[in-house]
């Protein structure tokens, strides 16, 4: 098969297992197990499955004071802060709310840069963040109507996580560049589970696992092995041979995906307002995402030297 297959279908089944996330994992709680408790059973799982994969495989250790403290600090951001926000805004939400706010992403991550990084922001990304924030405050706001789908806290939940996101990515990239992959979210889900296990202990121990259908716990392994394992495996692997751009693409085909399988299963309705806030969000990501082109005159004296 065709390397380009392979890396488009890579993609597409990462995306099409986040946009599946959203609406099973509303299946699983609150009724079966609290939104605490599955952190705790999706993390810890992760966090072993890692941990082992660095050991036999990989075999490197993240050294220095500073970059264990900047490991711990992306276990925090990257997982402990970013799943509790996650599930606990996915809880009380819409599966569809929850998917348009999670595509900000970039625009915390580019406002993240521009202060720990010192990055020029322009006018234009300027305008996007304006417009992408703008649509996610509308979106927020409309949770409050009874009419709507969705929960404000919820909601504000989604948008903490995203930020949390965003600055994980930006704190973790020196570590990547540095080190193996697997060795750092290897540390960085050892640091997330650590954190998670009190928020969700109760939560974890609540449950009468004896009684939940084969269903549940069909969505409990999807949410271990493919929200979590699979995805990253095969994230890891689409990135050896896919530019940034196709990437990109495929992440904003996630809330999509999301939303045709939430209004499928009857989950959640897509209502005109929403898809206009959808727009506002989208369309700010886009300026936010847009790299500015080169001049001809640069590039040919770039492609000469």
């Amino acid at each position: 098969m065709n390397k380009q297959v392979q890396v488009h279908g890579a993609l597409f089944l990462v995306a099409l297992i986040y946009g599946s996330n959203y609406s099973i994992a509303k299946e699983v709680m609150p009724v079966y197990v609290g939104p605490f408790g599955l952190i705790i059973i999706r993390v810890v799982s992760a966090a072993l499955f890692f941990g082992l994969l660095s050991r036999v495989v990989v075999k490197e250790k993240i050294t220095g004071w500073a970059d264990n403290w900047r490991s711990v600090a992306c276990g925090l951001t990257g997982i402990a802060i970013n799943q509790l926000c996650f599930f606990g805004g996915l809880n009380l939400t819409a599966p569809i709310n929850a998917a348009l706010l999670m595509v900000i992403s970039p625009v915390t991550v580019l406002l993240f840069s521009a202060l720990l990084l010192k990055e020029r922001v322009g006018s234009r990304k300027i305008s996007g963040i304006v417009i992408a924030c703008l649509g996610a405050v509308l979106l927020i706001s409309s949770s409050q109507s009874a009419n709507v789908p969705g929960n404000w806290l919820g909601d504000v939940l989604i948008i903490l996580n995203a930020t949390s996101f965003g600055m994980y990515l930006v704190l973790v990239k020196p570590l990547m560049a540095k080190y193996n992959a697997i060795t750092v979210v290897s540390r960085i889900f050892a640091v997330g589970a650590v954190v998670v296990v009190p928020f969700g202990f109760n939560q974890v121990l609540a449950p009468d696992y004896s009684s939940f259908p084969g269903t549940i716990w069909a969505a409990i392994l999807f949410m271990i092995l493919g929200v979590t394992i699979i995805t990253y495996l095969l994230n890891t692997w689409a990135l050896k041979y896919a530019n940034p751009s196709l990437v990109g693409i495929y992440i904003y085909l996630q809330p999509v995906l999301a939303i045709l399988i939430a209004v499928g299963f009857g989950k959640d309705v897509f209502t005109w307002q929403k898809a206009f806030f959808a727009l506002m969000i989208f369309g700010g990501v886009y300026l936010v995402s847009r790299n500015k082109p080169i001049p001809k005159k640069a590039v040919e004296h770039t492609s000469s030297s």
